[in-house]
């Protein structure tokens, strides 16, 4: 993978930076936010869901994964420059000092991040287009999805473009994938809900 290098495009300047408070934690933001990412501090989220991001030397965002409750994040667990959190649900976050991180409850996050991240890969590394897709929303589903009569729910907010850029393909491909999903009765949409459809019996 190619590192941006220091001329290209900065995450300041796509949407609100989020400036590093002391007083207390955990600490609310609100969807579009971006998490501060101060330097040998790690966050656990208390509540809500997470992207994070890297640039590619184009300037172009790539998705490294998406992160709920009980995860931990911030700069120690990444190496890429630049990196950067953004907030699509509501999200509040607690701090977890230097000091707490060879704990079994912060290993066992950390065996958890790892082995997302592993799971998020072979996502998108997967051959074709249509299968990298419904791989990314059947994994979205089961992370951050509700249960319904039907099937999973989850919103996120991700537009087509968001998940064209996640699985590396176009806009125009994922959009007229979603409509053969949904024709074909294994989602149900409304704007940025999904709902993955339980396989029909014949």
């Amino acid at each position: 993978m190619f590192l941006p290098s220091p001329t290209q495009p900065s995450f300041q300047t796509r949407g609100q930076v989020i400036p590093h408070r002391r007083s207390f934690w955990p600490t609310s933001f609100k969807r579009k936010d971006r998490l501060p990412l101060p330097p040998e501090r790690m966050w656990k989220i208390e509540r809500g869901v997470v992207r994070s991001q890297t640039l590619d030397e184009d300037g172009r965002a790539i998705t490294l994964g998406f992160w709920g409750q009980g995860d931990l994040l911030g700069a120690p667990l990444c190496r890429m420059k630049p990196y950067h959190v953004e907030c699509l649900t509501p999200v509040e976050i607690s701090e977890l000092p230097p000091g707490s991180w060879q704990l079994p409850d912060a290993l066992d996050a950390l065996f958890v991040h790892v082995w997302k991240s592993e799971e998020f890969l072979a996502i998108v590394q997967q051959r074709f287009v249509v299968q990298r897709l419904s791989s990314l929303l059947e994994w979205l589903a089961e992370e951050f999805g509700t249960a319904t009569p039907d099937g999973q729910m989850f919103d996120l907010r991700l537009t087509h473009q968001d998940m064209a850029e996640t699985i590396n393909a176009t806009r125009v491909t994922v959009t007229r994938l979603l409509k053969q999903f949904e024709q074909a009765g294994k989602i149900r949409r409304v704007r940025y809900r999904y709902e993955l459809l339980h396989p029909r019996v014949s």
